[in-house]
């Protein structure tokens, strides 16, 4: 980083940016690992990361996270990590805007594929 660079990264100027739902983007990168900022509403598909836990954090909203054998519900302020190979299904009744902490190069479907499938290593 050049000298007299330094600057905090704003999540709601970066949330400014997003308009659609279920379009991760990186806002930093932390080693191998990036921090994606996105919205999103409605049910997601059932999906799993084999390779790789997977960190919500919550900013605004309320997000559900279901799994074949119970759910948790996740609110402003609030951190869950599913662990890799945990299928799950994030879901939102309202929108919900949040960060994902995962391993640069990580599927938001994992390697379920289809129209829910974002391209990866997009900045905002």
């Amino acid at each position: 980083m050049p000298e007299n660079t330094y600057r905090a990264i704003n999540f709601a100027e970066k949330l400014g940016h997003i308009h659609e739902h279920w379009q991760p983007r990186v806002m930093a990168e932390l080693n191998d690992y990036q921090i994606k900022i996105v919205r999103i509403e409605g049910d997601f598909i059932w999906h799993d990361h084999p390779e790789t836990d997977e960190a919500f954090l919550v900013i605004e909203g309320s997000l559900r996270i279901d799994f074949r054998d119970g759910s948790v519900t996740v609110g402003p302020g609030e951190m869950f990590v599913v662990p890799k190979g945990k299928e799950h299904k994030p879901f939102a009744e309202k929108e919900v805007c949040m960060l994902l902490i995962e391993p640069r190069g990580t599927l938001n479907t994992g390697h379920e594929g289809g129209a829910r499938t974002a391209q990866n290593d997009l900045w905002v």
